[in-house]
Order: structure tokens, then C-alpha cells, then sequence
């Protein structure tokens, strides 16, 4: 880990139970995330798979599972670094808001001199706009129950 966290968050006019129901869900990712091909569960609650739709393959681990809460996991490559993620809700007066942190991983291929210029230049930026995308699919699928296209927000150089 780096020290760099980036987070994004949205408001839902749902209340907890629903978002976690879907959140929480087997597979739950070929729902809401545009630019998830296939979230296949390995163990659920656990472990799963996630294919971006550039073939891009990450296996999600989870640490902390809260119902109705959120939950904590580790992503990245089969036997790579790994990445931390946490995803909150929190139970607002007429619904609730979910917010995803992520705490990347950092690269060898970037030198530690220049890190912190390409984090803030590079690497925060696309995944803001990575996590809006996710949480704009959460709330479009919960609000329409019609599942996100691929790239529904735009596409992501990293994930498209």
C-alpha cells in the first residue's frame, strides 16, 4: 500500500436493506458496474472473480462483511499486489448514501520519485471516475431494476 486512498460516494433514495440486498448479492457486479463482463463467485462471502470487459482479471477477497453495513475486500491480479477496498452505508433520513473507498496498490513500473505527480495526475482522477461510474450503476439499476450496459458512463482506459 501507498498511502493514497480515494473515495466517491453517492445517495440512494433506498433504504439499507435494499442496497445491501443487491450489493451483497451472488454475482452481484454483472448488475450495476459498467465495465464488469463476468463476477463469478468462488466462494461467496469470500471470494470471487471479476472480468473487466477488456479481460483485465482480478479476484476480490473479502475480509469484513457487515450486513446492511458493507463490507471490506482485497482486489488484484491471481498472485499479485492487491489493492484494499471498503464500501460503507450509512442510513441516512429518507435513504442512504454508499460510499467506496479504495486504497491502491502501488506499481513497480512507476518509480518512487514520481509516484506521488502520476497519483495525483493519473491514478486518482481514473479512479474517481472508475468508482462514479460503479455508484451511478448502483443507482441506476436500483431505481429502474434494469441491468448498467457495458460502458453506460463512458469508457475507462483501464477497465474498457
Amino acid at each position: 500500500m501507498n498511502g493514497i486512498k480515494v473515495s466517491e460516494k453517492i445517495f440512494l433514495n433506498h433504504n439499507s436493506e435494499v442496497v445491501w440486498k443487491i450489493i451483497s448479492s451472488k454475482n452481484a457486479l454483472e448488475l450495476f458496474h459498467p465495465y464488469c463482463l463476468k463476477n463469478d463467485a468462488i466462494d461467496y462471502k469470500k471470494k470471487d472473480k471479476l472480468v473487466y470487459l477488456n479481460g483485465l482479471t482480478y479476484i476480490r477477497e473479502f475480509s469484513v462483511w457487515k450486513p446492511n453495513k458493507g463490507f471490506e475486500l482485497s482486489i488484484g491480479k491471481k498472485g499479485g499486489k492487491k489493492s484494499r477496498v471498503i464500501w460503507k452505508i450509512k442510513i441516512l433520513d429518507r435513504g442512504c448514501e454508499v460510499k467506496i473507498s479504495v486504497f491502491p496498490y502501488s506499481s513497480n513500473k512507476i518509480s518512487k520519485y514520481f509516484y506521488p505527480i502520476i497519483s495525483v495526475f493519473i491514478i486518482k482522477p481514473k479512479l474517481r471516475k472508475y468508482l462514479l461510474s460503479v455508484l451511478k450503476g448502483l443507482k441506476f439499476y436500483l431505481d429502474t431494476n434494469i441491468r448498467v450496459k457495458k460502458n453506460q458512463f463512458g469508457k475507462h482506459n483501464w477497465f474498457s
